[in-house]
């Protein structure tokens, strides 16, 4: 007798994230290593937004684009509506992973801010503003490499049946 999924109790594994995905979040670790011992706040802060950035696009090579939002027919010319507008990848990343949404808001707030820093502009950053930055884009790599590569996954005809707290319910096992 074949057991029903419900009789199943599931097996939680590892999900790899693409290669490119990896790649990113690497260089990510890189920028912010680089950006701790950077001598100007200017500099610190733009390497330690690009290590954000780098993170962000980490989730988007995984999650993939969002739906084509509907075409607006106000007008506009036939190759503006056909292509639309380029959006960053702060507007693009809550639309595919809303619960970075608060994340993505923070980085997209500081964009300017570090076209400010890398145009040389003096006083675009100060040192507290590069070292929160710093310390902002590192909890933000730890958050997202646990959700792209640490992120246990179950199989696919059980995932709709569960709880979503489910994973985070289950006991840690303890280091020795």
């Amino acid at each position: 007798m074949a057991a029903h999924v419900s009789d199943i109790h599931p097996v939680l594994r590892r999900a790899a994230a693409p290669p490119a995905a990896l790649d990113l979040l690497t260089q990510a670790h890189l920028g912010l290593d680089e950006a701790a011992v950077l001598e100007t706040p200017n500099e610190r802060y733009a390497t330690a937004h690009l290590a954000a950035l780098r993170t962000a696009a980490a989730v988007l090579a995984v999650r993939g684009r969002p739906e084509p939002s509907p075409r607006r027919r106000n007008g506009a010319s036939p190759r503006r509506s056909r292509r639309g507008r380029i959006r960053s990848a702060w507007e693009v990343l809550p639309e595919v992973a809303p619960e970075l949404s608060e994340w993505s808001a923070m980085f997209e707030h500081g964009a300017q801010r570090r076209a400010r820093a890398e145009a040389g502009i003096a006083g675009a950053a100060t040192w507290r503003d590069a070292d929160d930055l710093l310390r902002a884009a590192a909890m933000f790599l730890r958050l997202v490499e646990r959700m792209l590569v640490l992120q246990p996954t179950l199989p696919s005809e059980l995932r709709s049946g569960l709880p979503s707290a489910l994973p985070s319910a289950l006991p840690h096992q303890k280091a020795n």
